[in-house]
């Protein structure tokens, strides 16, 4: 089956456009001009009328599942103040007056325009119900809150303890609801369990529209733990029944070391994979937390909270364990560190076991938010991938300078100056934590402004990307993650079709326009995967 795609403004690889490409059996066959693909036979021929086309956007971070489960449960980023937050619990409560339990997600206290500005706790959640369990994830997930009645059915008191993770205890030496990192684990055991029919329903509802926005690769974080085998077997069957839509690379986070050797040794896991649309990947790690909660690890305390310095959700033996079994088993590890003392500990993680100074597994870092130009060289120098989500930028740069004080923050952040120096660079989302748009994404890393245009001239805008570097570190880039530079991320001969036809021409509209792109058309490995 031969499709000849012509008369388009094609984004081939950087620096490099075409006219016109000949796809067969999911391969791009051909690429060049119109006059010079004129005389190909093809089935299909689509004249794409000048529209633009890029190669298939590669989200390297991501979580398919609970971007799902969050589409599926209360949301509370519209909240403006705890009174928001309780009014939009009662009224997702009164549309299902039967529910057992409400999950919710999208909070942050610091877009609090009215009342307190401050972490909701549990007696705010005890206003929404005390009959039934009630679990609010702030936005970055590294915090979540339990009402009341969800302590008690997990049993928590005073004396209970996570390793990795905080209860916080209130005036009255009770709990207060608030749990962060490791501990986030915990209070989400109040919510029942969900069936696999439904988790089923909320992971090809994710994948619909993370295809309609552009994604046709993504690196999923959806393994977390114990409940491994499920999640592995629902993946495989959405695998072998031809439901997946876009190429899949299994994310899975292993925090305990004897979960990770369970893993290592179940019999689940060795099942048909397919390395070019559904593959193992890497493990992944947490050696910390979120800026906005203020458990991103620092070497130094918070300039806004003395005496803080984060949560480390792994100690340095831990990580150091870790990543010496995932190496003996020539598994890639990938670690969310934030914050400066969290990346140090994972570059030297990563380095005890490079002897020569070479990182042939490709071990990598996701986030690598706070950085001194001191870390951001010795990446480059070990070539240690970086995951980036420039749209934490949208909120961030409003903390930055007072969390961390603005030394540092001239060289957080710095999409630009590690893509110059030639580390590799990719981009992602981290959805649920924001939306897994790309195009947002991509304003954010060019133009270093929230989505709001502010702040004027952009934050720290020598860090502000070229276009088509962005646009290379999401597709090229991320395929450098899976071992697959040489098959994915260009629209060249001999790399698979995944393409998407965008509604406007992204090259020539003005760049604070970027955020607005639409996606008219994927296509997955020769076939589209939506219109619309």
């Amino acid at each position: 089956m031969k499709t000849l795609i012509k008369n388009a403004k094609i984004f081939a690889e950087k620096g490099h456009f075409v006219e016109a490409l000949l796809i067969e059996d999911g391969l791009i066959k051909k690429a060049g001009s119109n006059a010079e693909l004129a005389g190909e036979s093809a089935d299909t021929v689509l004249d794409m009328e000048r529209r633009t086309i890029l190669p298939g956007l590669n989200d390297s971070h991501l979580h398919i599942t609970m971007k799902g489960a969050a589409m599926n449960s209360c949301d509370l980023i519209p909240a403006k103040s705890i009174d928001d937050i309780i009014r939009l619990g009662r009224e997702f409560l009164a549309k299902d007056p039967d529910m057992k339990a409400m999950p919710g997600r999208g909070w942050n206290q610091d877009y609090f325009a009215t009342g307190e500005k401050r972490m909701i706790n549990r007696f705010d959640l005890d206003q929404i119900s005390t009959e039934i369990p009630i679990v609010f994830e702030r936005t970055c997930g590294h915090v979540g809150v339990g009402n009341t009645k969800a302590l008690e059915i997990l049993g928590v008191d005073e004396n209970t303890k996570v390793d990795g993770g905080e209860i916080e205890i209130g005036e009255d030496g009770k709990p207060n609801g608030i749990f962060n990192e490791n501990a986030v684990q915990l209070i989400r055991k109040a919510i029942p369990e969900k069936d696999m029919a439904t988790r089923e329903k909320e992971f090809l509802m994710s994948m619909d529209y993370s295809v309609s926005q552009g994604l046709t690769s993504v690196q999923s974080c959806d393994v977390l733990g114990k409940d491994f085998k499920e999640v592995f077997k629902l993946l495989h069957d959405l695998y072998n029944e031809g439901k997946l839509k876009f190429r899949y690379r299994h994310q899975y986070n292993f925090q305990d070391i004897e979960d990770f050797k369970e893993y290592l040794k179940s019999e689940h896991i060795t099942g048909k994979y397919d390395e070019m649309f559904f593959s193992k990947g890497a493990l992944k790690l947490f050696k910390d937390g979120s800026l906005g909660a203020r458990t991103a690890y620092m070497k130094k305390e918070y300039a806004d909270a003395p005496g803080t310095f984060g949560v480390e959700a792994l100690s340095d033996d831990q990580l150091q364990a870790l990543v010496d079994l995932a190496v003996e088993n020539d598994i890639t590890v990938v670690t969310h560190a934030i914050g400066d003392a969290a990346v140090e500990s994972v570059m030297k993680a990563y380095e005890n076991t490079m002897p020569d100074g070479k990182n042939p597994l490709r071990h990598g870092i996701v986030h690598n938010q706070i950085t001194s130009m001191v870390q951001l060289e010795r990446q480059t120098r070990l070539q240690i991938p970086v995951m980036y989500q420039p749209i934490f930028l949208d909120y961030d740069n409003r903390i930055i300078e007072d969390r961390v004080g603005s030394e540092l923050a001239k060289t957080s952040y710095a999409f630009n100056t590690l893509y110059k120096m030639g580390a590799p660079v990719s981009l992602g989302t981290d959805s649920p934590v924001e939306d897994c748009n790309p195009f947002q994404n991509i304003y954010c890393a060019v133009n270093r402004k929230g989505l709001d245009g502010h702040p004027d001239g952009g934050y720290y805008p020598e860090e502000a990307m070229d276009l088509e570097d962005a646009i290379d570190a999401y597709t090229a880039g991320s395929a450098f993650n899976e071992f697959k530079e040489d098959v994915k991320g260009k629209l060249l001969p001999g790399f698979v079709a995944d393409l998407i036809v965008l509604d406007r021409d992204i090259f020539s509209i003005d760049p604070m326009d970027i955020k607005n792109v639409k996606v008219e058309k994927t296509m997955v490995n020769g076939k589209f995967v939506y219109e619309r």
